[in-house]
């Protein structure tokens, strides 16, 4: 078995992920229709008009991962004379070449997403425009949509405002630099003392962010860790699962983005316009996360709150930050997915529990999510007095299917996960790990092995473990195709955790 995928691990984990690709229903590859209409797309997207703003002086950066190529957004800041802060979040006008219901588009509103596999990315639009016409590459004239916010010293939103603009890209920056810059354990990126002031503005910037995400937690927004792991490769093999933590950088981003989405929801409204909600309900299996805290010894309310929960949050990852991770995980799957949701005029917002925030859309990530788009072409309508693009069964219609289509592509993504840690274990049957119970129900029980983001199903020696018991265990089995790891107990008691 290990002979067989001696060298080949990408193009194994290919195989696996184009099979699931087909089985969700996706299109891995891009019609003879698409490519020839892409072809035929002029090669400068940048023009002004009417109501376009050129706002191309200002010192725009972009902060993606260090191999991103299909750029979204650009911020910047601004010191206003009466000392507030102004801050602009640029998102990249796919509409501009993308135009709705022609060949790119249905391909397009058919995946309704880019899928990033560990072997292959099946991007949502073709190259020619995600990495470069309707990317916000550096050095590039590129047409955006902006947002401006005016954020107060708490954190609430003061005044904002919405145009149309023409953006440059003066430094496109990476997580894992400009983090350990902003936490003062790293220097200064040459990207960005390469442009005057940028350094100053990024700082703005991050206590901007700051304060937003003060607010957010203040009004019971959950400090929940994801943690997403990436292989390492050597001579075409997987040599390890890296992990990909949240950091200085990416909170910074992840805040502004949070507060453009916001502001992009309230302003539809505020014209009465539809929109397409992000939407996580209140859980409705609160009942087992009260239970879930009781058995680490906290008492959570009867009734769904989310400042109890991020509470009882915020004392487990400081008092066992090993298998905070783990808990996390718990609570997400508790409190149920996400779901796009079409809002009209007049509407009450149920709003996302996660983040504590009633309006809420996806607005910038257009070049790889198909609501954000959507949420553009609203915006534009609106922006330019045009009728409303998108009729409420379409808008309904749209709205189900991304939820559906975001549901199959978690599944791909994570096969080819499970796929590559099969790969990964395939030389170690037999071997012994320390690993945490992360889930114990009817339909099997699974662990975590320690110092790796690697699950497996516990098939035998599971009867009296549960959720957050640390265990020896064996690993006695890896089926590649089917992304199967499997284990059995390996000692002949278990250390509880609480």
């Amino acid at each position: 078995m290990i002979q067989k995928y001696a060298g080949r691990h990408v193009e194994v984990l290919q195989r696996i992920a184009r099979r699931a690709m087909y089985d969700r229903g996706f299109l891995p590859d891009f019609s003879r229709r698409v490519l020839k209409e892409t072809e035929g797309l002029p090669a400068s997207p940048a023009d002004g008009g009417d109501g376009i703003r050129d706002l191309r002086d200002l010192p725009w950066c972009s902060i993606d991962n260090d191999d991103s190529r299909d750029l979204d957004q650009l911020t910047v800041a601004e010191s206003l004379p009466d000392g507030t802060i102004k801050v602009l979040v640029a998102v990249a006008d796919v509409d501009s070449m993308v135009r709705k219901d022609r060949a790119i588009d249905q391909h397009a509103r058919h995946n309704t997403t880019s899928i990033y596999t560990f072997a292959e990315i099946f991007s949502m639009l073709p190259e020619r425009l995600s990495t470069d016409l309707t990317s916000l590459n550096a050095g590039q004239d590129r047409l955006s949509v902006v947002v401006e916010m005016i954020p107060g010293d708490d954190g609430r939103c003061r005044g904002f405002e919405i145009c149309r603009a023409v953006v440059r890209n003066h430094a496109k920056l990476a997580y894992n630099s400009v983090a350990p810059w902003l936490e003062g354990n790293g220097p200064i990126p040459e990207a960005v003392r390469a442009v005057p002031g940028l350094d100053d503005n990024l700082r703005i910037q991050d206590r901007v962010a700051r304060k937003l995400r003060a607010l957010r937690y203040e009004q019971g927004a959950l400090s929940l860790e994801t943690v997403q792991s990436r292989p390492l490769f050597d001579g075409g093999e997987i040599r390890e699962l890296g992990i990909d933590r949240k950091n200085r950088a990416k909170e910074l981003i992840e805040d502004l983005m949070i507060a453009a989405n916001g502001v992009t929801a309230r302003y539809l409204d505020s014209v009465n316009f539809p929109s397409i909600r992000r939407v996580v309900h209140t859980p409705k299996r609160w009942e087992r996360i009260v239970k879930l805290a009781s058995e680490y010894g906290y008492r959570l309310p009867d009734e769904p709150d989310s400042k109890a929960l991020e509470q009882f949050l915020v004392r487990q990852r400081t008092a066992d930050p090993l298998r905070f991770h783990d808990l996390s995980q718990m609570i997400i799957k508790l409190i149920g997915r996400g779901e796009y949701v079409a809002e009209y005029p007049g509407e009450k917002s149920e709003g996302h529990f996660g983040l504590a925030v009633k309006h809420y859309s996806h607005s910038t990530a257009p070049n790889r999510r198909y609501p954000d788009l959507v949420t553009q072409r609203l915006l534009k309508a609106a922006l330019d007095g045009s009728p409303v693009p998108y009729g409420r069964y379409e808008l309904n219609e749209l709205a189900r299917h991304c939820t559906e289509k975001e549901d199959d592509a978690n599944k791909v993504e994570r096969l080819v996960r499970k796929s590559a840690a099969a790969l990964l274990l395939a030389s170690r049957i037999g071997e012994r790990f320390e690993a945490v119970v992360t889930g114990a129900a009817p339909k099997g029980t699974w662990v975590r092995i320690l110092h790796q983001p690697i699950e497996g199903k516990l098939v035998e020696g599971f009867n009296g473990v549960d959720v957050g018991d640390r265990i020896q265990v064996r690993l006695i089995r890896t089926d590649v195709t089917r992304g199967f790891v499997d284990f059995k107990r390996a000692d002949g008691h278990y250390r509880s955790s609480r």
